[in-house]
C-alpha cells in the first residue's frame, strides 16, 4: 500500500528532513509515527499525500510512484488518500456541511450522493446535528472531528493524520484515536503521527520513530 525506498527530501539550504527513509505499510494496517519537533514526520506525511516531491528515491502509494508522476496525474491519486492537517485548514466562511462538501465539489459528486455522503460522515463522527453550524462555534475537539468527516467523505483507502490529537485533553484525544480506529477496523488503511506515546501504546499497533530524518529502534 505504502512503500519508501530510499528516500531523501532536502529543502532549500541543503537541509536534509528526511535521510534515505526505507520502509513499508500493508495495506489496512494501522500504524504511528512518532517524532520530536522537526524529526521529519510532517514531512513525511506530505510525500504520501503527494503535497510534496522526495529529492532522491521512490514513494510508492496504492501502486503509483509518487515520485515519478506529473502534476497532472496527482489529483487523480490523492482521490485515494484522506488528510487530516495539523492545522486544521477549516474553512470559516462555511458551515459544518458545505466544509466536508468541499471534497466532492472538487472531484465532481453528483449533488445528491454527495449530501448522502457528507451526513454519513457527520453521524460518523458525532456532528450529524451541527451540519448547520459555523465552525467558530465549534470546540477544539469538534473541530478535529470536522477535519476527520472531511477527509474520510470520499472514502479514501488511505487515511493519514498530522498530530490530531494535539492540543486536546487526554479524553478528547482518546476519543480522536478510537474514530481512527474504527476506520481501520473496516479496513482503511491509517498513518497517524502524534507526540504523545503513551496515546500510541495503549493501541498495540506498530511506532514508527523519527529522529532527526532518520528511524530510530
Amino acid at each position: 500500500m505504502i512503500q519508501f525506498d530510499q528516500v531523501t527530501k532536502r529543502y532549500p539550504g541543503g537541509i536534509d528532513a528526511l535521510k534515505n527513509l526505507s520502509f513499508g505499510i500493508e495495506t489496512g494496517e494501522m500504524v504511528f509515527l512518532a517524532g520530536h519537533s522537526g524529526a521529519g514526520k510532517s514531512t513525511l506525511l506530505k510525500l504520501i499525500s503527494g503535497l510534496e516531491r522526495a529529492t532522491t528515491g521512490n514513494v510508492m502509494v496504492s501502486g503509483h510512484n509518487l515520485s515519478k508522476l506529473r502534476r497532472s496525474q496527482l489529483p487523480f491519486v490523492r482521490q485515494h488518500i484522506g488528510v487530516v492537517f495539523q492545522d486544521h485548514k477549516i474553512l470559516f466562511d462555511r458551515n459544518v456541511f458545505d466544509n466536508v462538501m468541499l471534497p466532492l465539489d472538487i472531484i465532481g459528486f453528483d449533488r445528491r450522493e454527495a449530501a448522502r455522503r457528507v451526513r454519513a460522515a457527520l453521524d460518523k463522527v458525532g456532528l450529524l446535528g451541527k451540519e448547520k453550524v459555523m465552525p467558530i462555534r465549534l470546540s477544539g475537539g469538534e473541530q478535529q472531528r470536522l477535519c476527520i468527516a472531511r477527509a474520510v467523505v470520499h472514502r479514501p483507502a488511505v487515511l493519514i493524520a498530522d498530530e490530531p490529537s494535539a492540543n486536546l485533553d487526554r479524553a478528547y484525544a482518546l476519543d480522536i484515536m478510537e474514530l481512527f480506529k474504527s476506520f481501520h477496523q473496516v479496513g482503511v488503511t491509517v498513518l497517524i503521527s502524534a507526540h504523545d506515546e503513551t496515546l500510541m501504546e495503549d493501541y498495540g499497533r506498530r511506532i514508527l520513530r523519527l529522529k532527526e530524518g532518520q528511524f530510530t529502534a
